[in-house]
């Protein structure tokens, strides 16, 4: 039989009393000493605590073992549901607990999902007593009447036969609808209250975008580290040697005519040129004393190129990330730079300090001001650039200065 042919009469009625119906109900009735037992363990936890709470000592136990009650239903009920009904219930995140008992019972007092798995537990004997007992009642009550009948029809009171037979149809066809009907009660309530909330969902969510954000920041700055490698120790060295060759022929080969000599001159000039910006750009891009020695060592070689006194003071016991590292570093490359070229300032300062688990970086000039983020691609690439790692960047500059770039990078 395809699936666009009409099924038979017969296996509508067999489907009706099939495996599953059977698995609802023995679903409802296993849930009920299940959750009798809980509500009285979770209850005697309680009374325990609130018994004896002058012993300060008991309430805690009792209250942690509330809890660990709470988690251990939760695993039993989601079981259940599997079993049964093959719905599976998804586990809420959980963030690792502290060893300290009074912090751990605050952060299990401080989840929502603690308390609505707890409102779970208290609306389980509710919601598998009355369906496990209209079930039963259903199935049972169909089965006494169909024996009633039975035992009518044997006395040849027909009549009476009659109503039994049909009360007992209606009770065994109505037995499978209940059990459906109360198992999917169950299922809602379940998902409502033991499976993670939207907030749940969207919290997992941004702490899965977050670590995928971090791994691609990561992959991109160990690229850039290997693009410096690759341009340090390859094409700079065959630009030093073209350089070096070129000087030499322009050295000795005197006796070229001066046609010949000032190709040469040219192509010197400008091998010498090329390594510059090569240079130049390998250091924009990671440069290897930041590997090495670290930011201080690198910064400081980003004030010794200024082309006015930069003050640097640098503060750091330890050493940051390597990510943090190089932000923080293209952050003041890219400031000195922009106030090379746009604040007409004399001097500038860099303070690099850490405050906790932040690290502070202040650039600042004694130039004409009026720095704005909206007018220019510089800045909004700063601010992407530190956005990467859920850093802060503040731009200070009013018009006729001094300008003033505060940036805070996450170091835990």
């Amino acid at each position: 039989m395809t699936g666009t042919e009409m099924t038979t009469p017969w296996e509508r009625i067999s489907a009706h009393w099939s495996t599953r119906a059977w698995l609802r109900t023995a679903h409802l009735v296993t849930g009920v000493p299940i959750a009798l037992l809980g509500t009285a363990a979770l209850s005697a936890l309680v009374a325990a605590s609130v018994v004896l709470v002058w012993t300060v000592v008991v309430p805690v136990i009792a209250l942690l073992l509330f809890f660990w009650v709470v988690r251990l239903l939760t695993l039993v009920q989601r079981s259940r549901f599997a079993a049964f009904l093959d719905v599976e219930i998804l586990p809420v995140p959980r963030r690792p607990l502290s060893m300290n008992p009074f912090r751990r019972l605050l952060q299990e007092a401080r989840t929502r999902s603690t308390w609505r798995r707890i409102g779970y537990h208290l609306l389980a004997p509710l919601i598998s007593g009355v369906g496990a007992a209209s079930v039963v009642g259903a199935w049972a009550g169909g089965l006494v009447t169909a024996g009633l009948a039975v035992r009518h029809w044997a006395t040849e009171e027909t009549w009476p036969s009659l109503a039994y037979v049909l009360v007992s149809g209606a009770l065994l066809v109505a037995g499978p609808w209940v059990a459906r009907g109360f198992a999917v009660l169950d299922i809602i309530a379940a998902e409502a209250l033991l499976g993670p909330s939207l907030s749940d969902q969207l919290a997992q969510r941004v702490e899965t975008l977050q670590e995928s954000r971090t791994g691609v920041v990561d992959a991109a700055d160990a690229e850039r580290r290997r693009i410096e490698r690759d341009l340090h120790d390859g094409t700079q060295q065959r630009l030093v040697s073209l350089a070096m060759n070129l000087g030499m022929a322009r050295a000795t080969l005197t006796d070229l005519p001066e046609p010949a000599r000032e190709v040469i001159v040219q192509a010197h000039e400008e091998a010498k040129q090329a390594l510059k910006e090569l240079r130049d750009l390998v250091r924009g891009l990671h440069p290897a004393v930041l590997n090495d020695q670290g930011l201080d060592a690198a910064l400081s070689g980003l004030a010794a190129r200024a082309p006015f006194p930069v003050r640097l003071n640098v503060d750091l016991p330890e050493r940051v990330s390597p990510t943090v590292e190089a932000v923080a570093f293209f952050v003041v490359s890219e400031a000195l730079t922009n106030i090379t070229k746009h604040a007409g300032a004399s001097g500038a300062e860099v303070t690099v300090d850490r405050l906790g688990d932040r690290l502070h970086l202040a650039v600042s000039d004694d130039g004409h001001g009026g720095a704005d983020p909206e007018r220019g691609t510089g800045l909004r690439g700063l601010a992407g650039r530190v956005g990467s790692v859920d850093g802060i960047l503040y731009v200070d500059s009013p018009l006729g200065g001094p300008t003033t770039i505060r940036v805070e990078l996450p170091c835990a």
